[in-house]
């Protein structure tokens, strides 16, 4: 289900990080932003829709999507850990005209505690459903993305990664996981544009915190600023996770 609001995809094209009239950034492109409904989603969407992007809110819970709607994002009551959903979403935008440019992965949540011994199985598969959507979403709008002239995917995920911790086991395994499944993406956006003797124009980034209480607005910018980078110098990195610019760790 959705709303529409106001916004609509302009469909406007991108070279590298600029569009056809030479300007740089993300405006009158297409971000879906997946697990909208935390701080950090309402601060990306503001960031975004102030930058003149056309923001796609997507969460399973209508209720607290409809102030995202508020601020001009159409917004997709939609289960992100569901192939056929996820499917499904992707086919509605399409058949409204709606090409997706960017995709900020902000479906998250911590369980952990207690030591290795305290990593039960229920929270390792509640944590799993990050992952999961993940999957979904990036499959879904793979051809978007690629289709692109500045495509970009994000996600944010953890310090963690760098130095797991036995009571937080599962949460590191996951977010492993996730960076994973991102390079390998980023890996097939560089093959493809090889093989087709095309320069790279779509991006994969990871981006690393510690913390995101605190951190919203500048993770916001750090997302709405990755169209200003060119994919080449983007794609397969992983931003800094404490200063959340443009430079690599």
């Amino acid at each position: 289900m959705s709303d529409r609001a106001d916004a609509t995809d302009e469909g406007t094209p991108d070279e590298g990080a600029t569009d056809d009239t030479g300007t740089p950034g993300v405006a009158g492109r297409t971000v879906l932003i997946a697990g909208v409904t935390s701080a950090s989603g309402r601060a990306a969407t503001l960031a975004l829709i102030a930058a003149g992007a056309v923001v796609v809110a997507a969460g399973r819970d209508a209720e607290k999507l409809s102030p995202l709607a508020a601020l001009g994002a159409r917004t997709e009551t939609v289960d992100l850990t569901s192939e056929s959903e996820v499917t499904a979403l992707a086919d509605r935008l399409h058949d409204d005209g709606v090409r997706i440019h960017g995709l900020l992965h902000l479906v998250g949540g911590w369980r952990g505690g207690g030591g290795l011994a305290g990593q039960s199985e229920a929270d390792y598969r509640a944590l799993e459903h990050s992952f999961t959507a993940l999957r979904h979403v990036s499959r879904a709008f793979d051809g978007d993305l690629r289709a692109s002239t500045a495509g970009r995917l994000a996600i944010v995920s953890s310090s963690a990664v760098a130095r797991p911790l036995a009571g937080g086991a599962n949460y590191a395994a996951v977010k492993a996981a996730s960076e994973a499944w991102t390079r390998a993406v980023a890996q097939g956006y560089a093959k493809a544009a090889r093989d087709a003797g095309e320069p790279l124009r779509t991006a994969a980034v990871i981006i690393r915190v510690t913390a995101l209480a605190g951190l919203e607005e500048r993770l916001a910018a750090t997302v709405a600023g990755l169209w200003d980078a060119d994919a080449p110098t983007l794609n397969d990195t992983t931003l800094d996770n404490s200063t959340l610019d443009l430079g690599t760790s």
